[in-house]
């Protein structure tokens, strides 16, 4: 099912990240009383009431030189961050970006300041946009906040739900307004389901467009050594040995704080959302460079998806002829970096020269179908019970877990349901332990596998 996008949006120090974390239950955005703080967009899953969707946080769109100058009343008399001044028209541009993609917008203001001549600007750029807006006036935690937020009306942008997103007061309102503001589609496009969709990803100038135009056989993509030259996901329909494969080449991902301005930044979300309409990705690694920090956090976000993965280290052929003969140690080696991905194939490749590219399309497609395996209910109850007897649980305050059975109730990716006497009771090492013990039978490789455990009689769960 496709996550609708929700983008906060407002002009600067309004609580834009404090309502970003409220919303998505984590501190993932930086919170700070100074102006400027936030220039990047952060991406993460909301869920409320059951429906899940995406949201955006984005740097504040700054008031311009020209309208201080035509005497409009400014933001804040606080100063920006020391260097932020320089990226207000990127950080702008990153709002707008946002806007534009979005399916639903919140409108966030400050009640405690009232309204202000960049409300004012924000409001304009949302009328042109003609996206479905909520007008919120946030910081209205007392009755003379709450008088104060009536200025919002002058908008004429409908009603003005006011919140304390610091405090969650009014939070639940308004994330009921959004989840009856949105739909969710089954399908977001026509698709065949004989099709593999197999998006290519990683961190820029890792050979992502080469790679693409290696496996058609010819130039569908831009293909440059200056890194960040793919903007946008792109969808390419093939065919190989009788399969269907659409190949989605996407941009680049840089880690927070290097990500180019502009539509570079941008990239990192449409990536985002490539990845809920695939199957499986490829996740390349340049060869010269080794595992970086962002390739975990690139493959992290797609496993959170549910998407099957392929590791492919590229640039093989620019390795010293000496390390080619250490494949194994360097797999190992990639292996450990990649602790979670213990069960995910790792494939050597160039691009460039065409060195063992023909493998590539051959193990994903053996990856995707066993994405789709079911594990008999009496073979995988056999299973963990006896992986229980040779390892039994640890005991937590006297009392140690008790299994009455277990069933996949779902594939792609395999969804197992343990039905316990407590949830509270699994420990994530045994969890990992049992996760080990059905892949040692069933490998599912390059899949990710969801385990929940629950209580059936208290509907008590954890993941």
């Amino acid at each position: 099912m496709t996550k609708p996008l929700v983008a906060i949006v407002g002009r600067p120090n309004v609580g834009k990240s404090t309502l970003f974390n409220r919303i998505v239950g984590e501190r993932r955005a930086v919170v700070s009383e100074i102006p400027g703080t936030t220039r990047d967009r952060i991406i993460a899953d909301a869920e409320w009431n059951g429906q899940t969707f995406l949201v955006v946080d984005t740097g504040g769109i700054e008031i311009l030189p020209a309208t201080v100058e035509a005497g409009l009343r400014p933001a804040t008399d606080r100063p920006l961050l020391e260097d932020s001044e320089a990226f207000i028209p990127e950080i702008r541009g990153q709002a707008e970006l946002a806007i534009n993609e979005a399916d639903l917008i919140i409108f966030l203001t400050d009640a405690a300041a009232g309204l202000t001549g960049p409300d004012r600007e924000v409001a304009s750029i949302l009328r042109r946009s003609k996206k479905p807006t909520l007008l919120v006036a946030n910081k209205a935690d007392n009755e003379a906040r709450e008088q104060n937020a009536l200025e919002f009306y002058e908008l004429g942008m409908g009603e003005v739900l006011t919140i304390s997103a610091i405090h969650g007061i009014g939070v639940g309102d308004l994330l009921d307004m959004i989840v009856s503001s949105l739909t969710w589609e089954e399908e977001p496009e026509v698709r065949d389901d004989d099709a593999i969709r197999i998006a290519i990803i990683g961190r820029p100038n890792v050979g992502k467009s080469s790679l693409l135009n290696r496996l058609l056989g010819h130039e569908r993509a831009i293909v440059s050594p200056v890194a960040g030259t793919t903007r946008d996901a792109v969808d390419t329909e093939m065919e190989y040995e009788g399969q269907r494969y659409v190949l989605i080449d996407t941009a680049g991902i840089r880690r927070r704080g290097k990500v180019g301005a502009g539509v570079e930044k941008w990239s990192v979300l449409r990536t985002a959302r490539a990845l809920q309409r695939t199957d499986l990705a490829l996740l390349l690694l340049d060869a010269t460079e080794g595992v970086a920090a962002q390739d975990t956090h690139i493959a992290g976000m797609t496993l959170d998806e549910g998407v099957s993965i392929v590791v492919v280290v590229n640039k093989w052929d620019a390795i010293d002829p000496e390390l080619r003969e250490r494949r194994a140690d360097i797999e190992e080696h990639i292996r450990s970096e990649l602790k979670f991905l213990n069960y995910i194939p790792v494939l050597f490749i160039s691009a460039l020269t065409g060195f063992n590219v023909q493998e590539v399309l051959p193990t994903a497609k053996e990856v995707v179908e066993t994405r789709y395996q079911r594990v008999p209910t009496a073979q995988l109850n056999d299973l963990i019970q006896q992986a229980m007897i040779e390892h039994a649980p640890g005991s937590r305050g006297g009392r140690r877990l008790r299994l009455f059975f277990v069933d996949q109730t779902d594939v792609a990716p395999p969804h197992f349901v343990f039905h316990v006497d407590d949830p509270r009771l699994v420990h994530f090492s045994y969890q990992r332990y049992l996760e080990n013990q059905i892949r040692e039978l069933y490998p599912f490789p390059g899949t990710p596998i969801r385990m929940t455990f629950r209580n059936p009689k208290s509907n008590r769960e954890r993941n």
